[in-house]
């Protein structure tokens, strides 16, 4: 459902805000050993957050990637939309230029009430409430985290 940026973006994000609320900073490295994303992929995805304000990141010997108070109240919703872009929820499933109400595709009304609830999904919970289910081991990241 997600390109791969956007899910190794989703799974970085989630580690970083647990991090965080450690007080910890992470670099490129530590995330892509702790979530089992390529470095360097992971690396180009969060200089992109950084710069869209999704993320923080400082550098020098200690800085790192963090998340703060404002970033942790993000929903899944706003991160997908800074990695994938809004298509997933307005594009034409079957790629057809004038696809809407007025004028369906033959998948327009069932893809709708897909969207919706992928919506409903993304938008329930915040950036901090994941971390905070994969701090106490309620899900996971990857199978390299290690409890």
């Amino acid at each position: 459902m997600f390109s791969r940026a956007c899910q190794y973006g989703i799974r970085a994000v989630i580690y970083i805000c647990g991090e965080s609320q450690k007080g910890n900073k992470v670099g490129a490295k530590q995330i892509s050993e702790k979530t089992g994303v390529p470095e360097p992929f992971i690396a180009k995805i969060l200089q992109d957050l950084a710069r869209k304000k999704i993320i923080g990141s400082t550098k020098g010997p200690t800085g790192g990637f963090f998340v703060d108070g404002r970033h942790q109240e993000l929903t899944l919703k706003q991160l997908v939309d800074a990695i994938d872009g809004e298509e997933l929820f307005t594009g034409c499933s079957l790629g057809l230029e004038n696809c809407s109400e007025a004028n369906p595709c033959p998948l327009h009304g069932e893809i709708k009430q897909i969207r919706l609830s992928i919506v409903r999904m993304l938008t329930q919970k915040s950036i901090k409430e994941f971390a905070e289910e994969v701090e106490k081991g309620e899900t996971v990241l990857s199978r390299m985290i290690q409890t």
